[in-house]
């Protein structure tokens, strides 16, 4: 568990190991075997045999976060407020030997596991860009709970500690040190190792700053006048980002503010307090829920097709140079591919070229690449305008604009020097897969993988499966999809397939609401207020207000007789059709667009006037959330999606349903499914057929119940 190992200058080195695990974490196991060790070591100082302590791991990582599992779980504010505490005074512990301490951080090290580390007087990690470094609980709706937050304020003062720690920023170690959260780099393990023994050669003190008289937290305390105004602006900024939706930035910047004004084991009583409030909040649950259990549950392929070896792609054909086809380049290249990429000319190809090189130039500017490294990855992207060049390609996948004839031939051309494994790809974001796999010699081999724009930055990407879609197939494409190090969803062939159709329901609802006389601006505004990251009207500019009506047409010849129109339509037809503003596109949608700037366009209200001011604020946002609970829940009936960790995390990664919800089906649990059917049925009453409850969900109610 813990190796011990005493050099003749009595430098102890301390090396983490944990039996049966790949990886080092914080859990109750390593702080019992931890405090034998440190009774000894200051025995050893009172002997005066220990000059120093270094801290480092035999695994691939340093030390992981904490044991989410435990906190998921944990609902009583005692039980987790003794385990802060107690997790505050081993890490006190371990700074108080009375000799200098160091982290030999030759791996990731996250959360409770960086709160070791900072509990460290120096910290030495290799330079390599796969490891990570930093505070990233704010992403689970948490914060430190080990000290980690009165740590940081010392030793990088209220407004800098307040931006690590809100941020979740995983570090790399470039940014870790100009960050100031480690002190020093090393090339290799050898070299860190060297290191740390000169340093604590070097020095003998083993107190840290906030246990020396006189030591002060730089830049001042909260009460200092100048600090005073940094605190007041971070708090408005904090308010205008969150929308009060999320408690953990707030949390953290409370107990910078009123730890920075008591000692410091004061300081990390009032950290335990606000950590055990955000640990059992409804957000931190949600949270946990979706980017911990739903996201492994999707890694771990619970929607892989079963019974197929893994697909590894060595060689990948792209069509179409542009934003969509060079990012996906990028990707693949990023991860070791060899890519050829075309277009309808040489020049024209290298166009994506360029694209690539300035992706790169970026990902080594952020110090997550080498440029070393980078002309040898360049040397794998072949651009051409000759199909055959993709007769080695174990993947091709076509990007070129909407157009289902222009598909087609691009499908037939490439597919004539394919042999029959290859699969073929198609990115869409409106056309059947079915449809265009009717240009497809292998039918069987040819899916859809819809990639959001922009490609090389979005995390979800849908892996569509058309009619004569192969198990085998999807299968392929979702390890594909892992590969370029993306999170697949796979969702079946229909009209916007997933992502699409579910926020489309989110954009007609702020179109109804114009309609029904509601200010643009309120409903802009009210979107944000839900957790969502655009106003409804803001992101059918972006979209065209000709896919929001494609969509619905697309709905409309699914369900055939049975079909209602949305109230949303009529306002479409008019705004394209009578008014001829079609979008951001043509720079005249809902919005003018002037250069960089937009603003609400100023005859909006004239076509729709602002008559409505009768319902409570509350009920906009609940229907600009419902709409979009409700729809993915018919997706779920009608097996357009397969799994509720898959619609969960899609709708978060996918358009950006809010996150402190847990995601759409998340949601109803969070609301309650009870409460969400009578609601809804209440806003049936009242709104029409689109709040209809779906039978799956009222079985959940059946169940939950029984």
């Amino acid at each position: 568990m813990i190796h011990y190992k005493k050099d003749i200058d009595n430098i102890v080195t301390l090396t983490l190991s944990m039996e049966g695990r790949n990886h080092n974490i914080i859990n109750h196991t390593i702080r019992e075997k931890f405090t034998p060790v440190l009774e000894y070591l200051q025995k050893e100082k009172a002997k005066g045999s220990l000059r120093g302590i270094i801290i480092t791991s035999n695994k691939k990582n340093f030390l992981a976060g904490g044991d989410l599992d435990y906190l998921h779980e944990a609902t009583d504010p005692k039980t987790i407020f003794d385990f802060s505490q107690n997790m505050q005074q081993f890490f006190r512990d371990l700074e108080s030997p009375g000799v200098p301490v160091v982290a030999a951080v030759n791996g990731s090290a996250l959360g409770s596991g960086f709160e070791l580390a900072l509990a460290c007087h120096y910290r030495i990690t290799i330079d390599d860009p796969k490891i990570r470094l930093g505070h990233p609980e704010v992403t689970l709706g948490m914060m430190p709970g080990g000290g980690g937050v009165i740590r940081m304020l010392w030793i990088l003062g209220i407004e800098k500690a307040y931006h690590v720690l809100a941020d979740g920023k995983r570090f790399l170690p470039k940014e870790a040190l100009r960050a100031g959260i480690v002190d020093e780099l090393a090339k290799d393990e050898k070299e860190m190792m060297i290191l740390a023994k000169k340093w604590l050669m070097e020095h003998q003190e083993g107190r840290r700053i906030w246990d020396t008289k006189g030591g002060e937290i730089p830049g001042g305390t909260a009460r200092h006048p100048k600090m005073a105004a940094h605190v007041s602006f971070l708090t408005s900024q904090l308010i205008q980002k969150y929308k009060n939706n999320y408690p953990a930035p707030a949390a953290i910047l409370d107990t910078l503010v009123e730890g920075s004004l008591v000692d410091f084991d004061t300081a990390c009583r009032i950290e335990s307090r606000y950590y055990t409030e955000l640990v059992k909040s409804p957000q931190s649950k949600n949270m946990t829920k979706a980017f911990w259990y739903d996201f492994n549950a999707i890694k771990e392929g619970s929607s892989r097709p079963k019974g197929y070896g893994k697909f590894r792609v060595k060689k990948i054909g792209i069509i179409g140079a542009g934003h969509m086809g060079s990012s996906i380049a990028f990707l693949c290249l990023v991860n070791r591919m060899e890519v050829v990429l075309k277009d309808i000319s040489k020049s024209v190809a290298e166009r994506g070229r360029s694209l690539c090189e300035h992706k790169f130039r970026e990902v080594v500017e952020k110090g997550k690449l080498t440029q070393q490294k980078v002309p040898a990855l360049l040397q794998k992207l072949t651009t051409t305008d000759n199909p055959k060049e993709f007769q080695d390609c174990d993947l091709v996948i076509e990007a070129v604009f909407e157009n289902q004839k222009v598909k087609n031939n691009v499908t037939r051309e490439a597919e004539m020097h394919l042999d029959e494994y290859a699969l073929f790809a198609t990115n869409t974001i409106s056309i059947p897969i079915t449809k265009l796999a009717t240009a497809s010699i292998r039918p069987e081999n040819f899916v859809g993988l819809h990639f959001f724009a922009p490609a090389d930055k979005v995390p979800l990407v849908e892996v569509v499966r058309g009619k004569k879609t192969s198990d085998e197939s999807i299968a392929r494409a979702f390890d594909f999809i892992k590969a370029i190090r993306k999170t697949p969803i796979v969702v079946k062939d229909n009209w916007g397939f997933f992502a699409a159709r579910v926020q489309n329901t989110f954009i007609l609802e702020g179109i109804t609401l114009l309609q029904e006389g509601f200010a643009p601006a309120l409903i802009e505004n009210l979107s944000l207020q839900a957790g969502m990251p655009k106003g409804a009207l803001t992101l059918a500019d972006e979209l065209s207000l000709d896919i929001v009506l494609r969509y619905e047409n697309q709905a409309a010849e699914n369900y055939g007789s049975k079909y209602i129109k949305h109230p949303a339509v009529d306002v479409l037809v008019k705004m394209i059709n009578e008014l001829n503003r079609k979008g951001a596109r043509q720079r005249a949608g809902f919005y003018e667009y002037h250069n960089d700037d937009k603003q609400i366009w100023k005859e909006l209200t004239a076509h729709f006037p602002n008559s409505n001011n009768t319902i409570a604020k509350q009920e906009i946002i609940e229907r600009l959330l419902f709409v979009q609970v409700i729809e993915a829940f018919w997706c779920l009936q009608e097996g357009i999606i397969q799994t509720v960790e898959e619609g969960n995390l899609g709708s978060i990664f996918g358009w950006g349903f809010p996150s402190f919800k847990g995601g759409v089906y998340q949601f109803v649990n969070d609301y309650g499914i009870e409460n969400f059917i009578e609601k809804c049925e209440e806003y049936e009453q009242r709104l029409g057929p689109r709040f209809q409850v779906p039978k799956r969900l009222k079985k959940m109610a059946v169940m939950e119940v029984s």
